[in-house]
């Protein structure tokens, strides 16, 4: 489980979180919607220890972690894999080394256990046979399959994922949101999902949260949303130009 309890954060005298309490089930999948700079990608880096919040309270898995030091944070994040919004893989490693990171910082694996669970995340992502490959060598949707296959590789309770689907085209957008969906299905991970993406978060998601100006103004299940009086969800999921000052199918 993770919760969110009258969270806020602010960079410079600027708010960019007020007040924000949010809690997501253990296996549910949390999508997070809301314009650029609302305070979205803020939440993911208070959730992994980036960022302390200056008010309120994070709990993970029963833990209150807003104060924890570097080294107890370090130990959490074992139980927790990122999908950043631009694949963030090393140039220098091949697809294999790149999955492999983690399982070799925190375990003590043999070469070949590590070079088994490589291939079976790989195949979970549709990448079979692509170990040998350098980042500079795939296109951009198989470059985020490898960013899930690295996140899951020491299978978290809970993956993050900070804008998905960017970038890419409706087809591989598609072939994304299916992956999303698989693993937790599969590996029963809790998820939160960052996009602007509506298709991707209504088909992912068991419930969203929209967040405007840093405070959480609507959250509900799919169906809640779509049919949600607020114009400001509205507004957004319908991909108007500006929210103003106004307060698919499933895998």
């Amino acid at each position: 489980m993770i919760k969110l309890v009258n969270v806020s954060m602010g960079f410079n005298g600027k708010s960019v979180l007020n007040n924000v309490s949010l809690e997501v089930s253990q296996g549910e999948t949390m999508v997070i919607i809301g314009p650029s700079g609302s305070g979205k990608s803020t939440i993911l880096r208070l959730l992994v220890g980036l960022l302390k919040p200056s008010a309120g309270e994070i709990w993970i898995s029963d833990q209150e972690v807003s104060h924890y030091s570097e080294d107890r944070f370090n130990n959490l994040r074992r139980n927790m894999g990122m999908v950043f919004q631009y694949s963030a893989l090393f140039d220098s490693m091949t697809v294999g080394e790149n999955v492999a990171f983690g399982l070799r910082q925190h375990t003590n694996m043999t070469e070949e256990e590590i070079a088994r669970v490589v291939r079976r995340k790989l195949r979970m992502v549709g990448l079979s046979g692509q170990e040998e490959k350098m980042p500079n060598q795939l296109s951009g949707g198989m470059k985020k399959r490898v960013s899930l296959a690295r996140a899951i590789a020491l299978n978290p309770g809970i993956v993050l994922y900070d804008e998905p689907t960017a970038g890419l085209d409706p087809m591989m957008s598609a072939t994304i949101s299916r992956l999303i969906a698989s693993t937790r299905r599969i590996l029963k991970v809790t998820s939160i999902v960052v996009t602007h993406d509506m298709e991707s978060a209504f088909w992912v998601a068991d419930r969203i949260a929209m967040i405007y100006n840093g405070e959480i103004v609507a959250c509900g299940t799919v169906s809640q949303i779509k049919e949600s009086d607020n114009p400001l969800v509205q507004r957004f999921i319908n991909g108007m130009a500006s929210l103003g000052n106004s307060a698919r199918r499933r895998a």
